[in-house]
C-alpha cells in the first residue's frame, strides 16, 4: 500500500482531537496527543499539547488566517506501518496539506518546532533526531521556523494560538511528568528493539 493510501487511511479512522471550552479564556482548547493533526482558521482555537521526545510543529498562514498543529512520534514510517499518523513525514504533510486546502498559501507559510526532549538519559536520543527531522523537512519544503522551542531534557506543555502565532511553554505537574516519562521509557525500549531487528541481509 502507497503512503498517501496510509494516510488517508489513518485520517479516516482517526478520532479528532478532544475540544473543550476554557472559561478562563473564553476560549476552546484543542488537545493533541500523538498522531494528530489539527488546522482552524478560529481565532477563539488555542491548540494544546504535552511534549516528551515528540514534535509539535505549528505553522500558521498570517496573510490568510490559518493555522495548526501536529504531534509526532518519529520521522518515518515503513510501508506497511498501521500507525502511519504517528510518525513524521505523514504528519507533516497532513498539516501542510490542511492549511493548504483551506486556502493557505505555500509562501506564507512560516512554523515553530516544539518538543524533542531526550527525556530518559542513556537510551535512544529519539528527540535530537525528531529536531533533526523537522528542520530538514521544512527547510526543503522553504518553511522557515521562525520560534519554537527544542532540545534539552524536559517535557513541555505547550499551547499555540494559530491566527496569531503567540506560543506559550508551561512546565508540568510532578504526576503528568512521572507519567510522560514512564511513557518515554516504554516508547524509547519498542523503538531500540524494532531498531535492533531491522538487519539487511546481502
Amino acid at each position: 500500500m502507497s503512503q498517501t493510501a496510509h494516510i488517508a487511511r489513518s485520517v479516516a479512522a482517526a478520532p479528532p482531537p478532544r475540544r473543550y471550552f476554557n472559561a478562563q479564556d473564553d476560549c476552546w482548547h484543542v488537545q493533541l496527543t500523538q498522531g494528530d493533526t489539527h488546522v482552524t482558521g478560529d481565532a477563539h482555537e488555542i491548540l494544546t499539547t504535552i511534549l516528551g521526545s515528540c514534535i509539535s510543529a505549528c505553522i500558521r498562514d498570517p496573510i490568510k488566517g490559518l493555522g495548526g498543529m501536529n504531534h509526532f512520534l518519529l520521522p518515518d514510517c515503513s510501508d506497511d506501518e498501521p500507525n502511519a499518523m504517528r510518525y513524521g513525514v505523514n504528519a507533516m504533510e497532513l498539516l501542510i496539506n490542511g492549511l493548504l486546502k483551506r486556502g493557505a498559501s505555500r509562501h506564507n507559510l512560516e512554523a515553530k518546532l516544539f518538543g524533542g526532549a531526550n527525556v530518559i538519559a542513556g537510551l535512544s536520543e529519539i528527540g535530537s533526531r525528531n529536531v533533526d527531522f523537522a528542520r530538514r523537512f521544512l527547510a526543503a519544503e522553504g518553511i522557515p521556523v521562525v520560534g519554537g522551542d527544542v532540545g534539552g531534557t524536559a517535557p513541555r506543555r505547550i499551547q499555540y494560538w494559530p491566527l496569531t502565532g503567540r506560543a506559550r511553554q508551561l512546565a508540568l505537574i510532578k504526576s503528568e511528568a512521572q507519567g510522560l516519562a514512564e511513557r518515554e521509557m516504554s516508547k524509547a525500549r519498542a523503538i531500540e528493539k524494532r531498531e535492533a531487528s531491522d538487519v539487511e541481509l546481502f
